[in-house]
């Protein structure tokens, strides 16, 4: 019998490349000072991040290959592309400081990644060990989403060196929590196709409406509560003398017994 080659899934590759285009894409406008367009990009390939998966589970085209594509292209759009668009807009007035903290974000990105994929058949499903990269890069574009909208007159009340030193900031809390051990809810456990009552469809009717009335605003302000819940959950947790960790023991690494307590 003649030895069967084997072939890629077209389709969820394809959505995983279009991810990849828009984090590239990212990079480019931002060094044409283009951050309107850079981090609707960044948007672009979270939303296109998480349909990927969803097209290869539907179609039942489920693939080692394909599972790689996504870590290398969610390595570029949420860990190069956010890092490099926050240095490009403000980081850079910081000198040394600036591009350091850009690097932690994107080594703190590849890290995260990694340990995801390496502890995914030991983490509870509905949580994520640490803030997920996507996440992370929201809370990146979205600051300078806001940030940039010229309308607000931001300069009347920062300076940019202070806008700089807060993008600092936001740019090295996003990248240390991608690599805490801190419970992040994952939402995998919503079941779309599941009979819901009518008022959920109102109220996502309502929180379509309140993201309408100023897009920046309410979206960042989303995307910090977001980062901020691991925090809470953890802090509950203690407080309830539960188990805070989503994760028991990596079971192909046994000298990691007990550092994810």
């Amino acid at each position: 019998m003649p030895m069967r080659r084997k072939g890629i899934y077209v389709l969820p590759n394809a959505v995983t490349l279009a991810a990849l285009f828009c984090g590239f894409y990212a990079i480019v406008m931002a060094m044409q000072q283009r951050f309107d367009l850079a981090t609707l990009a960044i948007f672009a390939a979270m939303v296109l991040d998480s349909l990927d998966g969803r097209v290869a589970r539907i179609t039942k085209t489920q693939s080692a290959f394909g599972e790689q594509m996504d870590s290398l292209s969610d390595m570029v759009s949420f860990g190069a592309a956010p890092a490099l668009v926050a240095y490009e807009w403000g980081l850079h007035s910081l000198g040394r400081w600036g591009w350091t903290a850009a690097f932690v974000y994107c080594a703190c990105a590849a890290l995260r990644l990694a340990r995801f994929n390496v502890n995914t058949a030991v983490v509870d499903k509905r949580w994520f060990q640490g803030l997920p990269s996507p996440s992370a890069a929201a809370l990146v574009a979205g600051f300078i989403w806001l940030a940039s909208d010229a309308e607000r007159g931001w300069d009347a009340y920062l300076s940019p060196s202070a806008m700089a030193w807060l993008m600092f900031a936001i740019t090295l809390y996003a990248g240390i929590t991608m690599v805490t051990n801190l419970p992040f809810y994952s939402f995998k456990d919503l079941r779309a196709r599941r009979s819901m009552p009518f008022i959920s469809v109102v109220l996502v009717v309502l929180v379509i409406a309140i993201i309408n009335i100023d897009p920046p605003l309410v979206l960042f302000t989303l995307f910090v509560g977001y980062a901020c819940s691991g925090f809470v959950v953890y802090v509950r947790r203690r407080a309830r003398g539960e188990p805070v960790s989503v994760i028991s023991t990596s079971t192909d690494e046994p000298e990691e017994q007990g550092l994810h307590r």
